[in-house]
């Protein structure tokens, strides 16, 4: 990250807001907002959920017109009437909701409506070809073969990113692109970013990740509440000044560790094993115990088997053999339904797909558990008791909505992860499964979810964590065990050695069991 040269400064940005507004009924997503974006630069964009950097990102493609206020690229204003007018004028955005058929090969995605022809025919030869050169050009290498499903979330995103290039675009909007990737995938992604930048491109980078952030941005620009201050250069900031810009100058959240009084064990497994998707062996005979009054962190690199494992133990998975007992009473029904009602809750890794139904309503969201039936008489819902149950998932969670009869997809990620928080815990499950709670979460809403997993252990109930930030897994977790091609490799005690936790991750610490001298 150099410092911008003469030519940069005198050269118009290549993509400019000013005073932009935005609103949605009586919600005022932006208020007063502006960015510069040059050439060769990149740009995060940094703010809670909710100040209005989504409905930003989506005017400056296209997908949104602003009320007020002016876009302009390369010094002159422009309107766009969608996605088509800004690809034009070379700018792509890669949102958070990946455009990615699962059904397709990589190379199939990478020029699905552009694909080479000859004479009606599509030239497959020639866009392997093109592919190639454009993986080459930004320095990555792709299996253009794999069918789209089995690849990693990183790789379907580095697909978007290069779909974007091959159609012209010099200008990379990506939204929140690592917050659903494990911490070496961001890395290879903020290098992939770093590049591109280098070699003349302009990206606009929006994050809740400061340290990220701090790594590949050359400028950074803070939404708050739908306004944004002077761009700050990179060289110039620190995390704790952005943290307490995000936060309007009040106090960072305390999230000091603090420790729970297991009780007796509540969740116990035995030689669990079971195969991923593609019918590969990634749990490999797994013995876990998990007691009331604490939080078992889980910890594992990407792909080690702590997404089979908490499938399997809320039932989205059939194990291949082994067992599960909650409260000493064997769990052999891999149905969701039978789980939950037997007192398990569950905070999914993919609150989009499994956790919520966005097209619903926030109301509806928040009452969506086995638990409905309490809210009910003969079979009819009773509006009084619905009210009152939506009314305290959304005050306990802290939720910031318009109407609860707004549809679910009309809050920010992390206002969803709170309600999701909030449903699961207010029907005090015996074992609450949760997997990357924090995952797009902002700055407050971190602390505030921690507070709640440490509230929920504090009154009895066993939290089984899966996190990939070992950040969480230090802050919250009473113990922690730590998978390694789909075996407990090791468990460490509250506030384990970070390098200690690296090495057992990588297979190669000697971690040992409570209890062992």
């Amino acid at each position: 990250m150099e410092d911008v040269t003469q030519a940069e400064r005198d050269s118009p940005p290549r993509i400019e807001a000013r005073g932009i507004a935005r609103s949605f009924g009586p919600v005022r997503a932006n208020r007063d907002v502006s960015l510069v974006a040059h050439r060769g630069r990149v740009l995060a964009v940094i703010g809670e959920n909710g100040a209005g950097k989504s409905t930003l990102m989506r005017m400056l493609y296209g997908l949104d017109q602003p009320d007020d206020g002016e876009i302009l690229v390369d010094g002159a204003p422009v309107r766009f009437a969608g996605p088509r007018d800004a690809i034009r004028r070379g700018i792509g955005l890669v949102q958070q909701e990946l455009a990615i058929v699962p059904d397709l090969t990589l190379l199939e995605n990478l020029v699905l409506g552009h694909e080479p022809s000859d004479f009606g025919r599509i030239d497959w030869r020639r866009a392997r070809e093109e592919a190639e050169r454009l993986a080459r050009s930004v320095g990555t290498d792709i299996d253009w073969g794999l069918r789209a499903a089995h690849a990693p979330i990183a790789i379907q995103q580095q697909i978007e990113i290069l779909r974007l290039i091959g159609r012209g675009a010099d200008v990379l909007i990506l939204d929140e692109p690592t917050a659903v990737l494990a911490p070496a995938q961001a890395t290879q992604l903020l290098g992939l970013l770093r590049r591109l930048a280098d070699d003349g491109r302009t990206v606009v980078f929006i994050s809740h990740k400061l340290g990220e952030v701090m790594r590949v941005a050359d400028e950074i620009t803070v939404l708050r509440a739908g306004v944004t201050q002077p761009a700050i250069p990179s060289g110039e900031a620190s995390v704790e000044m952005l943290a307490r810009l995000i936060m309007g100058g009040e106090p960072l959240p305390a999230d000091a560790p603090r420790p729970g009084e297991p009780g007796d064990v509540v969740l116990e497994c035995r030689g669990l094993a079971a195969r991923d998707d593609r019918g590969v062996e990634r749990l490999s005979g797994i013995d876990l115990d998990v007691r009331s009054g604490e939080i078992l962190g889980v910890a594992a690199v990407t792909g080690n088997g702590q997404e089979e494992l908490a499938e399997a133990l809320i039932g989205l998975r059939k194990p291949e053999r082994g067992t599960i007992r909650l409260r000493g009473e064997r769990l052999a029904r891999p149905s969701v339904r039978a789980r939950r009602r037997a007192g398990f809750g569950y905070v999914s890794a993919d609150r989009k797909q499994e956790g919520l139904a966005l097209e619903l309503s926030i109301a509806e969201n928040a009452i969506a558990t086995p638990a409905l039936a309490k809210l009910s008489r003969l079979g009819w819902l009773v509006r009084s008791r619905v009210r009152a149950a939506v009314s305290d998932v959304l005050q306990s969670g802290a939720v910031r909505y318009g109407s609860d009869r707004d549809p679910m997809s009309s809050l920010s990620g992390g206002n969803q992860q709170r309600v999701v928080i909030a449903r699961e815990l207010r029907e005090k499950p015996s074992v609450l499964i949760a997997s990357q709670p924090t995952r797009g979460v902002d700055i407050r809403g971190i602390g505030f979810i921690h507070e709640q997993l440490r509230e929920a252990r504090d009154a009895g109930g066993a939290v089984l964590l899966f996190s990939e930030e070992l950040d969480e897994i230090q802050a919250l977790a009473d113990r922690v065990v730590v998978l390694h091609q789909g075996r407990v490799v090791g468990e460490l005690g509250r506030g384990a050695d970070r390098v200690e936790l690296g090495k057992l991750m990588l297979g190669t610490g000697t971690g040992r069991r409570e209890g062992e001298g």
